[in-house]
């Protein structure tokens, strides 16, 4: 009798799983997909999307033809909770889905608490659905004739800086529309990447005049700007925030440890310390050995493993450990066809090749080439 696998969400490490499992079809589980969308968007290449550098079908990954693939059922719906002594994933509606195994990759959700105003005001990042969604008329109104002629971008990270790229690109479309553009960075800018790369981050941001503000910690915004706690304000008819997430409050609810941003703890072998019939993955875990920053190549990174530590609990088998990685590529999008990357501490290029790289790293993941599953999988994977 097979055993209920539900994965919960269609985020970056259940597309591996599901790719894993249309390879080489698993049979002796019966698995569904839930998810509150039919697609899942390829957070790597929103700023080009962004941009106009492809189009937003370039970043979707339909998810019923893919868990099709896998030998998979998939439901629409969204998750709110789940019952762990009766072993059922809570839907919204009152539905409930048994399950034997059960693993969480459903991101995260802006935390807009500590920024009056941000909800009625600001767009936030995630997720990334809504966000395309909101700033749509952003992206349509920007530079034209009483549209926004300015534009602020709450944050100082790496997805911060792509993003205020991508919107100058779409400023520069419009013929001589002077939109200002700044990045208001509560500390540092992209501090994560080594300072040669960070070099090349200011020189590009600088080529497309857009200014960088360091020190600002927003807590207000409104119709016509941001505020900061030392009391200063910069103008802004339109605002985008990249800081600031958290995991989707339910987690916190399962009796289960989470981290300071509740997300869910989990261990080497991506599954809960306290239940091992959970495991979690992407922005909503966090590695309690080895915690990480949120970063989609952990998300990737994290699939395969996963994959396999399925198969292996449902198994009986001793679980693989995932070590992810201390350093790690970044490839950072200019919007204007280039792209700069940086890995460590020391290595930092930037140029039109890195761009196509980057491009086709992002394609190969959106729409790898996935050989249907040649047949049933006996047993899980064994030991190596």
């Amino acid at each position: 009798m097979p055993q209920h696998l539900v994965l919960v969400g269609g985020g970056h490490s259940h597309v591996g799983v599901l790719r894993a499992f249309a390879r080489h079809r698993p049979a002796n589980l019966a698995i569904t997909l839930v998810s509150d969308r039919p697609v899942s968007l390829y957070s790597g290449m929103l700023p080009g999307h962004l941009a106009g550098l492809c189009p937003r079908a370039a970043l979707e990954i339909p998810l019923a033809p893919l868990a099709a693939a896998a030998g998979a059922r998939f439901v629409e719906a969204t998750a709110t909770g789940i019952d762990r002594a009766g072993q059922r994933l809570l839907l919204a509606g009152g539905e409930a889905l048994p399950y034997a195994w059960l693993a969480v990759n459903i991101g995260i959700t802006p935390d807009l608490a500590p920024i009056e105003g941000a909800r009625e005001f600001a767009c936030p990042v995630k997720p990334i659905s809504r966000f395309l969604e909101s700033t749509d008329a952003v992206s349509a109104a920007l530079g034209q004739p009483g549209g926004p002629q300015s534009l602020a971008v709450i944050g100082g990270g790496v997805a911060a800086v792509e993003l205020a790229l991508a919107f100058r690109q779409v400023a520069g479309r419009v013929a001589g529309a002077p939109v200002a553009i700044a990045i208001l960075a509560r500390s540092g800018l992209v501090t994560r990447l080594n300072p040669r790369a960070q070099a090349l981050v200011r020189a590009a941001l600088a080529r497309h005049a857009i200014r960088v503000v360091e020190g600002f910690d927003a807590i207000r915004v409104d119709g016509h700007g941001v505020t900061a706690r030392d009391g200063r304000s910069e103008p802004a008819e339109a605002i985008i925030v990249a800081t600031g997430a958290r995991a989707p409050d339910w987690l916190a609810s399962l009796g289960l440890p989470v981290a300071a941003d509740g997300s869910l703890l989990v261990g080497p072998d991506l599954c809960s310390p306290e239940d091992e019939r959970i495991f979690a993955t992407g922005d909503c875990a966090t590695m309690q050995e080895s915690p990480r920053e949120k970063a989609g190549v952990f998300a990737v990174r994290q699939g395969p493993v996963l994959a396999e530590n399925l198969l292996r609990r449902a198994a009986g088998q001793a679980l693989k450990a995932y070590h992810p990685q201390t350093a790690y590529l970044t490839l950072l999008s200019t919007g204007d066809g280039r792209a700069i990357a940086a890995r460590g501490a020391f290595f930092a290029l930037e140029g039109r090749w890195v761009a196509l790289w980057k491009d086709w790293l992002d394609r190969r993941f959106v729409r790898p080439s996935v050989q249907p599953a040649t047949g049933a999988r006996a047993d899980a994977i064994s030991d190596r």
